[in-house]
């Protein structure tokens, strides 16, 4: 796969050279390249941003910059031999970015990132690229950060850890919590390793018995308790075949019943305030 990175601040993106992402650079199945927007500026002061029309607060980032940036990028990739680019770009304005949607974009061979800063990219940067290729817009969250650089990381490191050799085992990413496919999205449940007792706290019993049946059902009535606790929504929004007998067991234990129809909801009196 081929990442390509427009930003003001290429500093940002230095922890691309470490962790998983570093590895799958250094093994040739994640191709970085990093490009600092200031240098398609044709002024002395390398000016990125302009007074928005309207007015209002704030800056907006100028179309000729990331025009004639993208049109670089772009053109240097198909010399190179890649192809179907996608333009990925973070704004909280975008929508949410899930685990479907890292795997849908680890498919794809190229992904091209403009992480804004300011008030954002003018709009008729986006609307230009659309009539060349898939723009897809992303939000990683419900809050506003200075600049998409951290998005930028937070993608990227969800997208490498899915390509083919980029984990030591090729399974690891197929129970993660919101792997798509999964019968009903749960958060994981908690781990442990050695020791098996530090300052007093053992590890439950369950995990050395060595019966996998009651190691599974222990770690699915966890991941169902987590779950409740921290995403009620998740479970909320499940079809009633995503739980077995005992997990409908454990629900009603953490203080969920049935509809009619098959999904859960949490009793009026198990609710937090």
């Amino acid at each position: 796969m081929r990442l390509d990175v427009v930003t003001i601040f290429p500093e940002y993106l230095a922890p691309l050279d470490v962790s998983l992402v570093g590895k799958a650079r250094t093994a040739g199945r994640l191709d970085v390249r990093v490009h600092d927007l200031r240098s398609w500026t044709y002024d002395r002061h390398n000016t990125v941003d302009d007074t928005p029309y309207g007015g209002g607060p704030g800056m907006v980032m100028k179309t000729e910059p990331w025009g004639d940036a993208l049109d670089q990028v772009l053109a240097d990739g198909y010399e190179a031999g890649a192809h179907s680019p996608v333009l990925v770009v973070p704004t909280p304005s975008g929508r949410p970015f899930t685990q479907e949607l890292a795997v849908e974009l680890s498919e794809r061979p190229w992904l091209v990132f403009t992480p804004a800063r300011y008030e954002g990219i003018d709009r008729r940067v986006t609307e230009e690229y659309a009539t060349r290729m898939r723009v897809v817009e992303v939000s990683i969250g419900d809050y506003v950060l200075a600049g998409g650089e951290a998005a930028v990381l937070v993608i990227t490191e969800a997208v490498a850890r899915l390509l083919p050799g980029v984990l030591g085992n090729a399974a690891s990413h197929q129970d993660d919590s919101f792997a798509p496919g999964a019968m009903a999205n749960l958060l994981e449940g908690p781990v442990y390793t050695k020791p098996p007792e530090w300052r007093g706290r053992s590890i439950p019993d369950v995990l050395l018995s060595g019966h996998h049946g009651r190691i599974a059902r222990w770690r699915r009535d966890e991941a169902l308790r987590r779950t409740a606790a921290h995403r009620p929504d998740l479970i909320e929004r499940c079809e009633a075949s995503a739980f077995d007998k005992k997990d409908r067991e454990m629900l009603s234990i953490l203080g969920w019943s049935p509809e009619p129809g098959g999904r859960f909801w949490r009793r009026p009196e198990t609710v937090e305030e």
